[in-house]
């Protein structure tokens, strides 16, 4: 008792002086943490420049630990959240779901079919269900509007203008799009990026970037991405780390995800209790998006 005691005095002896020079945190002196890890304190960037030698592979590791942490987090709901009528979960198969430009909302089918017979009996011009906006009349109006949305770094509609020009062949413009709605936070547009590292396409081939985008979208919510993560794993024979990407993605509703853990628990790669938990984890998400509208559209 009095070893643990110790050691966490000392922790915090530690926690209060420079790890490089061991001048205490005092009224004028203040103390930085390591820019990678929560394991030291620097009075200085020279201080912190200083002892890199000695800190480096300690902190290699913390940071790695820290990044695992988040990494494997299982999120709360997918990228797509919940559709903002009903407030039920959004469906993960594209199919399932309607996108509105104009406010760059995401609807399930379900409202936006409840909204179509609203406007055909009260005999409406058809608009958004939830800005009101009628809808674009041509193809050179839509894109005008995506473009006014762009001008104001929104993100959902940098992504949908990057996915077009990568449909269109043109990389350079699709990476462009795509690299600004990423910084923003949004996981299709990371996920893409990624995409982009991997082939080169519109940028050169860079693997650590393509990982690091990769694992931003799946910390997102984003179920392909975190399969991807997956495999990429098992490819690399760490598949301790792909068996868990695959349970998280499952828990989202991701079916290509069951399946590999199928395989792999006909293998004697997965534990009953974890196989059990991610096919329970995986029908409640698909139940949670169910509902008699959505069934109807």
């Amino acid at each position: 008792m009095s070893g643990s005691t110790d050691n966490a005095d000392n922790k915090e002896a530690a926690d209060m002086c420079c790890a490089s020079c061991g001048i205490a945190e005092v009224d004028d002196i203040k103390l930085k943490n390591c820019d990678d890890c929560d394991l030291v304190r620097y009075c200085s960037d020279k201080c912190q420049e200083d002892h890199r030698p000695d800190h480096e592979a300690m902190c290699k590791k913390r940071a790695a630990e820290l990044r695992d942490e988040i990494l494997f987090k299982q999120p709360e709901s997918s990228h797509l959240g919940d559709c903002p009528i009903c407030m039920i979960p959004l469906p993960i198969d594209p199919e399932k779901y309607v996108k509105f430009f104009c406010c760059s909302k995401v609807l399930c089918k379900g409202c936006h079919f409840a909204n179509r017979i609203r406007e055909c009996k009260q005999k409406l011009n058809a608009s958004c269900p939830l800005c009101r906006q009628l809808y674009a009349k041509s193809k050179e109006e839509s894109e005008r509007r995506q473009q006014e949305r762009c001008e104001v770094n929104d993100p959902f509609a940098l992504r949908e203008v990057s996915r077009a020009h990568f449909r269109d062949g043109d990389n350079e413009r699709a990476f462009e799009y795509a690299e600004k709605a990423a910084k923003l936070g949004d996981a299709e547009a990371q996920s893409l990026l990624s995409l982009l590292y991997m082939e080169g396409q519109g940028v050169e081939k860079d693997e650590k970037m393509e990982l690091f985008y990769l694992e931003e979208a799946a910390i997102g919510g984003h179920p392909d991405a975190r399969h991807m993560l997956g495999i990429h794993e098992g490819m690399n024979c760490r598949y301790d780390r792909a068996v868990k990407h695959w349970i998280i993605a499952a828990k989202l509703g991701n079916d290509e995800s069951i399946e590999r853990l199928k395989e792999m628990y006909q293998r004697g790669g997965v534990i009953k209790k974890d196989f059990a938990s991610a096919l329970r984890g995986h029908q409640a998400a698909v139940d949670a998006t169910k509902s008699p509208q959505r069934e109807l559209a």
